[in-house]
């Protein structure tokens, strides 16, 4: 072990959560949500960027009520593939299955779907960090 593994706080409150774990995330297409609105396209259909943001939601999911005070997830990787146009109106679901934990870093696979069937699927990565010192790294990249 490390000195800095030695020093960091507990991660877990108790018991990190079973590969297996699964956590969804809900939303319904509105004009907010749609390529148009976000400029990632012309159409008004569900945005790939929010549906990716949803995935990446249902991944954080997957932690809470697991991580001790002071931890969080970032997202570190992302491989996905949008396989079909959802429309205004159309219920979304987004699940995130924990498949991997190695330190503090973390595997999901994403699934996304709507009323007509699935939307889109792909993996995900995420590392544990304490926010308090991650934030101050981060903001120490700001130069004067």
């Amino acid at each position: 072990m490390t000195e800095a593994k030695q020093s960091s706080p507990q991660i877990w409150l108790s018991e990190p959560p079973a590969i297996g774990h699964t956590a969804s995330q809900e939303v319904t297409v509105e004009i907010h949500l749609t390529a148009l609105a976000v400029g990632s396209g012309s159409l008004e259909v569900l945005a790939t960027p929010m549906m990716v943001a949803l995935m990446e939601k249902a991944a954080c999911s997957t932690l809470e009520g697991f991580l001790a005070p002071g931890w969080t997830s970032v997202g570190t990787k992302l491989d996905i593939t949008h396989s079909a146009a959802s429309p205004l109106g159309a219920a979304i679901v987004a699940t995130a299955k924990l498949t991997n934990i190695s330190d503090r870093s973390l595997d999901f696979e994403l699934t996304a779907s709507d009323n007509s069937g699935p939307i889109g699927s792909g993996t995900h990565s995420r590392f544990l960090v304490f926010s308090d010192k991650f934030m101050a790294k981060t903001k120490s990249r700001i130069k004067p």
